[in-house]
């Protein structure tokens, strides 16, 4: 059924909490190292003000282990959100309390304060130890507002418990409405050919998605770690190269119903080498199946894989992909990554990028624009084409009819 969004609440004169996801990555000087995250909340925030309501937004940053990690204070974000919207943001210095309830009753329309770090309570990311965590935010507000696409996939107090405390007053934001909007097609009818491009380091994190999508994608296409792992199983010798042994039986499964349904795999047909883990490192292209030597290991798809994959990515009509196809960090392992997103970049086909280090690689290259839609959320985005859902959103208020 589906839910309750920002546009259908009444927000004049009432104070609407909003979980955002400030969690934002910081340099080594404390400063922020790249505000997208806080850029891409300011429209739901914008609108609930234009709306005339009380705004009180909620993050958390990090992982601290206490209150006394004031490295993780949202307090940075504050002043970051009030340079971006040209307009004052107050800040708490607690997220429940007396003080923080007091500046929430105070808080007029038209205003916007943020509260501090949801993490420096433990029973954020575990409601049991305190069932009442969520209750003390949700004291004092008229709605609840879900636009953290991001953290939607993590059962914690203010995405998927606070929910309880806004009966029939809980709805999603713009970004978040955004994100369901651009995902939901690739699991109902999305236009064929549909090809998935899966990168990354880890198969453990994205199993679930190759078999979920297993019946609905016309051609896999798999690099970085992942392809590795994948190219092990077919017996290539990998070298020194980081794979997660425990999966490579599920992947072997995997690879046996693909081939049953007659659905293409593409795996790398050469790679770039190197004998350390490092830009500076020395490396070479290897042209499969010629073994990895001991001691170097698999950096980045290399410039014939590119070619063999953009040969077949041209008949797309819908892509997505998610995790970058080389240790990107290091630009001269970036090059696998950067010839497929030039690829991408100029399709006519329905493009959508899956969060994370995908969507920074794209960014960091200066091609975002020119993709369809760059998805907030890594983790959240597979885990929504796994499942078809995510505890963030179940929790909202439905429509009513």
């Amino acid at each position: 059924m589906p839910k309750l969004t920002l546009k259908d609440l009444p927000l004049n004169g009432k104070k609407v909490l909003i979980r955002v996801d400030f969690n934002v990555p910081l340099n080594k000087d404390g400063t922020i190292a790249d505000e997208t995250r806080i850029r891409e909340a300011i429209p739901t925030i914008q609108k609930a003000l234009q709306e005339g309501a009380a705004v009180i937004l909620m993050s958390h940053l990090g992982r601290p282990q206490s209150k006394q990690d004031i490295q993780f204070s949202l307090g940075i974000c504050a002043k970051k959100l009030s340079q971006l919207i040209a307009a004052p943001v107050l800040f708490a210095t607690d997220c429940i309390g007396k003080e923080v309830d007091k500046m929430i009753h105070d808080l007029k329309g038209g205003q916007v304060l943020l509260l501090e770090n949801l993490r420096f309570y433990p029973a954020e990311e575990n409601p049991s130890l305190d069932p009442n965590f969520a209750k003390e935010i949700a004291k004092g507000i008229d709605y609840y507002v879900n636009d953290a696409f991001a953290a939607a996939h993590r059962p914690h107090s203010s995405i998927a418990m606070i929910e309880h405390y806004f009966p029939g007053k809980a709805a999603m934001g713009l970004l978040m409405e955004k994100e369901v909007r651009f995902l939901n097609p690739l699991l109902e009818n999305p236009p064929h050919p549909f090809y998935l491009i899966l990168g990354g380091a880890k198969v453990s994190s994205k199993m679930g998605v190759l078999k979920a999508l297993l019946g609905h994608v016309d051609a896999f296409f798999i690099g970085g770690g992942m392809g590795l792992a994948f190219l092990k199983v077919q017996g290539q010798e990998t070298g020194s190269s980081l794979i997660e042994a425990a999966f490579l039986e599920e992947a072997r499964t995997f690879m046996q119903r693909a081939r049953e349904k007659k659905i293409p795999i593409y795996l790398p047909v050469d790679l770039v080498i190197a004998d350390q883990f490092r830009n500076d490192a020395t490396y070479k292209t290897l042209v499969l199946p010629t073994p990895v030597p001991s001691g170097w290991r698999g950096m980045d798809i290399g410039e014939a894989t590119v070619q063999v994959w953009c040969e077949h990515l041209q008949k797309a009509s819908t892509i997505f992909w998610n995790g970058p196809l080389g240790v990107y960090e290091f630009p001269h392992f970036a090059k696998g990554t950067e010839g497929v997103a030039h690829f991408l970049s100029n399709l006519k086909a329905t493009t959508i990028i899956g969060g994370g280090d995908s969507v920074a690689a794209i960014q960091k290259i200066g091609l975002g624009e020119k993709f369809t839609h760059l998805s907030t959320g890594g983790g959240a985005s597979l885990e929504y084409l796994e499942k078809g859902h995510l505890p963030g959103i179940d929790a909202l208020s439905n429509k009513k009819e």
